[in-house]
């Protein structure tokens, strides 16, 4: 928590590096700017970065509220004042000067029998009231400005995620699935669509999976996930009883990170950003797309064996 006191002896608006006299449009500007270098998020492992985005908070609630940052620029301006009056007094006045102080504040409390009334406060005593006044209220200010900096971190997150992983394309990179059938074979080898999403979904999730339409045995999947594709082509065997081969259509996609995890456990994913309408009718599409490429693959398989 930001001590009061700490904050009766700083230079608030050199804290955020503004102007006295700095508009509030100013004193948001700099505080979004300092404050997204020292955000915890970015330095988990740096207590002062947390301790100066914790008093970066509290400048900010404080300027941008017109009863406390009165209350503060008073407190300044009396702070100042009194410095440049101390430059110009000798040590030996100065203790006079403390003692006169010392006497007149006991008695003003005489007077009001104990009690301060507002025009006999001090400034800092003024400030301390108004800063304990924020805290008490809390400021849905500061949690607007943290929640639109949560936001601008994420993107970055995001921007840089794009920036340095590997293209990938699931439509390039489809899975052709094989395993032994016969032709008249009404169980299909043991294998039907939804054996065959049992066993692939474990790695990721499909964008589309396909059960060739002309014969037995064969089926095209395509995965939405570079890592998750790619596991299912290293480690699936299928049935026990019935093997399946994986194998890619075309070539094989370049080693490397993918953008997003395969079962989703990144908070920034493509799933975050679309609703479950554009999901479905985008997995269709695939899907029509796979039963097409299927039929022409087939078709061709056929005309080379008819030539031979």
């Amino acid at each position: 928590m930001v001590d009061v006191k700490k904050f009766s002896d700083i230079d608030i608006y050199g804290l955020l590096e503004v102007d006295i006299a700095a508009t509030e449009q100013e004193i948001r500007k700099a505080y979004r700017k300092k404050a997204l270098q020292c955000h915890p998020d970015k330095n988990p492992d740096n207590p002062k970065a947390a301790q100066l985005f914790q008093e970066l908070s509290k400048a900010l609630e404080i300027l941008m509220d017109v009863s406390a940052r009165a209350a503060y620029d008073r407190l300044l301006n009396a702070k100042k004042a009194a410095q440049l009056r101390t430059k110009q007094l000798d040590s030996k006045r100065q203790k006079l000067k403390a003692d006169l102080e010392e006497r007149e504040r006991q008695a003003k409390e005489a007077a009001s029998g104990g009690y301060k009334t507002a025009s006999s406060k001090t400034p800092e005593e003024l400030f301390q009231e108004e800063f304990k006044r924020l805290r008490k209220e809390g400021s849905k200010l500061i949690q607007e400005e943290q929640e639109l900096m949560r936001r601008q971190l994420q993107e970055e997150l995001r921007m840089m995620q794009t920036a340095t992983a590997p293209s990938w394309d699931p439509a390039q990179h489809r899975i052709k699935i094989r395993w032994k059938a016969d032709r008249g074979d009404a169980a299909n080898g043991g294998y039907t669509e939804d054996v065959l999403r049992k066993f692939l979904s474990k790695y990721g999730d499909l964008n589309a999976l396909v059960m060739s339409p002309r014969k037995n045995g064969s089926a095209l999947v395509e995965f939405r996930a570079k890592d998750a594709a790619e596991m299912a082509v290293t480690f699936e065997k299928g049935r026990l009883d019935n093997p399946c081969t994986l194998e890619w259509v075309g070539e094989a996609p370049t080693k490397g990170k993918a953008k997003a995890t395969a079962s989703g456990g990144s908070t920034i994913t493509e799933r975050d950003y679309e609703s479950l309408v554009l999901r479905q009718l985008r997995q269709a599409e695939e899907r029509k797309r796979l039963i097409e490429q299927m039929m022409k693959e087939e078709a061709e398989a056929e005309g080379e064996t008819t030539a031979q």
